[in-house]
């Protein structure tokens, strides 16, 4: 059993990038490595050693872009967490030593939205590296509540570290798929199904029995590799516009005698682009479920909607009691996440941050494991 420490080590966002709307400069954001404390425990929280937590687009969001945070600076980021449970509650103590993965996101199980079965966007809820404050995942521990842990059991050959993923990258697919009443048999289009999140929605519409997974996006090597991870088929979007993608895929329904109606789409990229493509191929019946977060402005002929008889539904987080359904995806194979995981020192995190930021879709989910 690791010891209790007597303080906490955090790798702390001390001011996010900003820009003089007058002149134009930018001013870098600043991450530096501080010490703060070990909280006293409430009733119903843990601390939990942190064995690794993944480098989000919705992290470099807040430091780079300045998507605005619950918590203000200096905030510790990081919502993919995985690791021990330390210490607890006298009430907790079934939870000393058990291996967890933290929910992106955590409901006050209180509120209307939770009771009605929309906790995933509770107005209330904890994610970490946003509304954690000085407490987030990229540190050594963190305290949180032990009602919505998963406890990981039997991993195998599977590293805890990598096991974060889980957390947001892996379980936002499959809330996804819930909010689109995915159904065996269904017909799906993912939109940037190459990027950190899309390569598991691929993964997850397949193990739920979608029929057909046609994958977008604009790398040609990654979706080759998307074909054996979810993917029936693939369109690379490179220098093609919303129009140019909707009579491809057409043609491809056409040649391979695929329905022109009730295709349900999941929009993950966020930028303008992929939500023009996702609209143009909005049908009769079809769904649209809008999963990348994103600041551009996109128009639609909204009445479209009425004609089509079709949707357009947000996607936000997931309930934690999704958690041990995907865990089990994961640790039975159907979602393979070693192709797309890579571990480096948690030291690594401001020139990680810069590399992710300039990549924008790298070939790996990064996964930064503690070092002090």
């Amino acid at each position: 059993m690791a010891a209790i420490p007597d303080k906490i080590m955090t790798w702390q966002m001390v001011q996010p990038t900003s820009r003089n709307k007058e002149t134009g400069e930018i001013t870098p954001g600043k991450i530096e490595k501080a010490e703060i404390p070990v909280p006293e425990l409430k009733p119903g929280e843990v601390l939990v050693e942190i064995a690794g937590c993944g480098v989000c687009h919705t992290d470099l969001g807040y430091f780079y872009d300045g998507v605005p945070t619950v918590s203000k600076p200096p905030l510790t980021l990081g919502h993919e967490i995985s690791g021990t449970v330390v210490a607890c509650d006298k009430n907790d103590k079934n939870w000393m030593g058990k291996e967890v993965i933290i929910p992106a996101v955590m409901p006050c199980r209180q509120c209307l939205l939770c009771k009605t079965g929309r906790g995933n966007r509770c107005l209330a809820q904890k994610m970490p590296g946003n509304s954690l404050g000085l407490y987030g995942g990229f540190s050594s521990h963190i305290p949180v509540p032990s009602v919505d842990l998963c406890e990981v059991k039997n991993r195998g050959d599977v590293s805890l570290s990598n096991l974060a993923v889980v957390a947001d990258a892996a379980t936002t697919p499959y809330q996804a798929a819930k909010r689109a009443d995915l159904q065996p048999g269904d017909n799906v289009i993912i939109i940037g199904i190459t990027g950190g999140v899309g390569q598991y929605m691929g993964q997850v519409a397949k193990a739920l029995g979608s029929k057909t997974v046609i994958g977008i996006a604009r790398n040609k090597e990654k979706l080759e590799r998307s074909i054996k991870f979810g993917a029936d088929f693939v369109i690379n979007s490179t220098d093609k516009d919303a129009g140019a993608v909707s009579k491809e895929f057409r043609e491809l329904c056409k040649s391979k005698a695929l329905p022109n109606f009730g295709w349900k789409i999941f929009e993950i990229t966020g930028v303008k682009g992929g939500q023009e493509i996702a609209l143009s191929l909005l049908g009769f019946t079809g769904k649209l479920v809008v999963v990348g977060f994103g600041l551009a402005k996109t128009e639609y002929a909204i009445g479209r909607l009425m004609a089509f008889d079709a949707d357009i539904l947000g996607s936000w987080g997931c309930l934690p009691e999704y958690y041990p359904i995907v865990l089990d995806m994961v640790l039975s194979k159907k979602i393979d996440m070693a192709p797309f995981v890579e571990t480096r020192p948690m030291s690594t995190i401001v020139k990680t941050f810069e590399e992710v930021h300039k990549a924008g879709s790298p070939a790996k989910r990064i996964v930064l494991t503690p070092d002090f």
